[in-house]
Formats: C-alpha cells, structure tokens, sequence
C-alpha cells in the first residue's frame, strides 16, 4: 500500500517550516510529502524593502526550496481551490493547465494578499510590496523618476516626479520609506541637476502611532529619526483618491506625485474563501492546535489561520506576523505526525521573542526579550537575527557579501528595464481573482472523476 499523502498548500514562511519538520520527523515509508507553492523560492519578506533600495539583490531574499528541501516533492502552481469532502486540491500549474493534488493530511499555509480599500484609482496607480517582482519593479520605477526629473525642463515635471506617497506605518511601510529615502537622498550627488530640497518622502498612516507594537518610546523613536531625515509622517490620515500624477488624501491635501506605494495591511489568501470552513475575519477558524474543527487531518496555519492567542486572552489570535508563522509551522508538522501516529496533538505556545526594525544604516530600533535598543547596537541584533532566520548558508553568504559590497562601493542607480512595458500596479503583480467559487471547485472536481 502506498503510505498516506501530507499536501502543504503555501511556500511561505510557516509551509517551509513545517515541510522542513515532516522531512525530520518522519521516513519517507511513513508518509509522501507534496508542497504546492506558485514560486520555487522562499521569500524572505522582512529584507524585501532592501531588495528595492537596491542593497540587496532579488536573488539574496529568494531562498531556493530545491536546496532547502531534500525529500519533498515540490508541485509548481497556484492552489486555487480545496475540496475537502473529496480531499483534492486544484491546482493551476505554470503553464496554465489545470489539475488535481490529492491528499490524506492537509496543511493549509497560503499566506496573505495586500489588503486593498475602495478607494478610487487605487488598484491602477498604486505600487505593492508583497512580492519579489514588485520590489525589483518599484527600484526601476523610483530610479526613473530621478531619470525623467533629471532631465524635466518644467518645475511642475521635477516636483511631481520627486515626491513619494507610502501609505502604511507598520514594519513594511516604515523600512520601505527609510530604504528608498536613503536612495534617493544618495542619488543626488550623481545627479547634478536635481535640487534635493525637492525630493520629498511623506510616509501616511491611519493610526495614531507609528509601529505600535514597538511600544511608545521606540515607536517615537523611529518617528523622530525619519522626520529629522525629512520624511513626512502624517499619522491619522490615508489616501482618498489616486490618479496618475496626484494622490489626494483625506485631510484635503493634494499632492503632486507619480509615486505612491502601498503597504497598509494584508489580508488572507482569496483561496480561504472557496473552503466550507468557519472563518474569524476572513481567516480559517482552527483550534489551538491548529486543525480544523470537523475536518479530520485538516490543519490551517498563518497569515490565513486564526491561531487562537492564549497569552492574550479574549478570543485573541495570532497577527500575522512571520514569527508567528514560522513557529506555527514547526508545531504544525509534529501535530500532523501526532495524528499520523494515532498520538495527542500539542497546542501552539508562543513566546514573543521581540521585534526588529532595520532604518538603513546604523540606524534600526529593536526590542529583543523585551530590551529597548536603538542605534548600532539596534541595528547589529536586527542584521544578527536576518542573519539566522535565513535557512541557506548561500542565501546567508548572498546577504552578508551584498551588505558589505554596499556599504564600501555605494550604488550605481542602474535601471533593469525588465518590467518596463508593464503597468505592474498592485491590480497587475497580485493576482486575486483567478480563485474557483465552490461551485466551480465542485463542477472540477466531478469531471476529473475523484469522487468515487
């Protein structure tokens, strides 16, 4: 007989880690392993704003799954529905043909989507920071806009094409604004005609803090430290309206600007919504072990899980946070082996380890084990930390050479061009409605002949 197959939907933080256990924990007599990811790379998302910055390059942050994983059979595709009466996966591969994962165990890790609003002209002018071809797109565009200012005989032209709208003032939105400010404000010594009196940053954020969950004293502190850089923080504000050369935003303000990025939130993978599960928010309901309730072998983890939080209480769950994701995967693993063997789960218990903040520089804030740092030793425990939680010793000697490389021989400001002719607004590089419908995941299902 063939042992039982264990299908882990999502190359994400928490479906890497939880694939890399089940190779640890069990011999390939005891189960099949498939993981069905749209990219064969882990993408380490916290360096991601260095990535458009220019310094690092797309290939540091892209950890290759192939190296990573030794036994584990790795099925290129989009997961684009689950039916878990008959317990197959739809899966679109990279050619575009459709077809069918089946499963006995399921992990459902597929992460996040940039969280939109109805704001008009948002998804056609908006920039994303959710993917690597994003970021590498969002570093020629910002270059470009030096190009086209450069050489602007208008004033109008200059000012609109310097200005720089980044909305969102979590830890995406906070490192991205600090990355490509400093790689504007270094461009200017390479371009003699442009004025840096008029490259202007402005970072806009709804809630009345700035990285609330630093706590109030780094959270400042950080805040400071970008407004004496001369970035524009306006807390209490967001974007009403977008158009091609002007971002309004809801304190009346009108900016001329070609550039606006936005990293305001996520919310879970579209996949969620063509499973008949409970969901808390948009998120899978799951137990505190992580399966889902009357769905036996059925198991949900980050961003598209609502792991419950027991040391907040209230109903409270996990955010989604790639900490959380990775250790929900590891706990994840050893309970599909527990039910695998007929043994009890374990719940998920999260000690909070303290969060790390990179400004560029030597300038970063931190709080690791709840000790506040700020400065150089701030940012040394924030490269420190990049530095063990990538899995390769490539990826780690990748990073390290292009830190050093950056920090001796400074930037070229080289534009790749290879997304030159595309749009590639957050409507174009994130694809949200390519998903089934249940009745659509149920006609698949029943021509593919898998229900009997």
């Amino acid at each position: 007989m063939e042992p039982p197959r264990i299908l882990v939907v999502g190359g994400g933080f928490a479906g890497v880690e939880c694939v890399r256990r089940l190779e640890r924990l069990l011999s390939p007599e005891e189960a099949s392993i498939t993981l069905v990811a749209p990219r064969n790379y882990q993408l380490y998302l916290p360096l991601l704003p260095q990535v458009a910055s220019g310094m690092l390059t797309p290939q540091s942050v892209a950890v290759s799954l192939r190296r990573l994983l030794r036994r584990t059979r790795i099925a290129p595709g989009a997961a684009l529905g689950v039916d878990l009466d008959t317990k197959v996966c739809v899966v679109e591969g990279l050619s575009g043909r459709m077809r069918i994962e089946p499963y006995d165990y399921l992990v459902l890790a597929p992460g996040s989507v940039t969280r939109t609003f109805d704001i008009p002209g948002l998804a056609e002018h908006a920039r994303g920071m959710k993917t690597l071809a994003e970021a590498a797109y969002l570093r020629d565009h910002v270059i470009a806009q030096l190009d086209i200012a450069a050489a602007a005989p208008e004033h109008e032209e200059r000012e609109a094409r310097l200005q720089f709208v980044v909305v969102g003032g979590g830890y995406s939105g906070t490192e991205t604004a600090a990355s490509l400010h400093r790689l504007t404000a270094a461009a200017v010594d390479r371009y003699p005609g442009l004025d840096p009196r008029v490259i202007k940053w402005h970072l806009v954020d709804i809630a009345p803090r700035l990285m609330p969950e630093l706590g109030e004293s780094l959270g400042d502190a950080a805040m400071n430290l970008l407004r004496q850089r001369g970035i524009d923080i306006s807390l209490g504000v967001s974007v009403a309206e977008v158009q091609a050369d002007t971002v309004k935003l809801t304190d009346g303000r009108v900016l001329p600007c070609h550039t606006l990025i936005w990293t305001a939130g996520v919310q879970p993978s579209p996949l969620i919504g063509t499973l008949d599960v409970e969901t808390v928010r948009g998120r899978v309901k799951v137990t505190e072990y992580m399966d889902v309730p009357g769905r036996h072998g059925v198991f949900a983890v980050g961003d598209a899980a609502a792991v419950p939080d027991p040391s907040k209480g209230d109903g409270a769950v996990c955010p989604p946070t790639a900490q959380h994701a990775q250790r929900q995967g590891k706990t994840v693993a050893r309970n599909v082996v527990a039910a695998l063997r007929g043994y009890p789960l374990q719940p998920y218990r999260h000690r909070d380890m303290g969060l790390v903040v990179d400004l560029g520089g030597a300038d970063a804030v931190a709080n690791p084990l709840g000790v506040s740092l700020k400065g150089l030793p701030a940012q040394t425990v924030t490269r420190g930390y990049h530095m063990l939680a990538l899995h390769t010793r490539v990826a780690k000697a990748r990073v390290l050479t292009n830190w050093l490389l950056n920090a001796t021989a400074g930037d070229d400001y080289v534009r790749m061009g290879f997304l030159a002719n595309q749009p590639a607004t957050l409507r174009h590089l994130e694809r949200t409605d390519a998903y089934l419908s249940p009745e659509e995941l149920r006609a698949y299902t029943e021509a593919s002949d898998v229900r009997g």
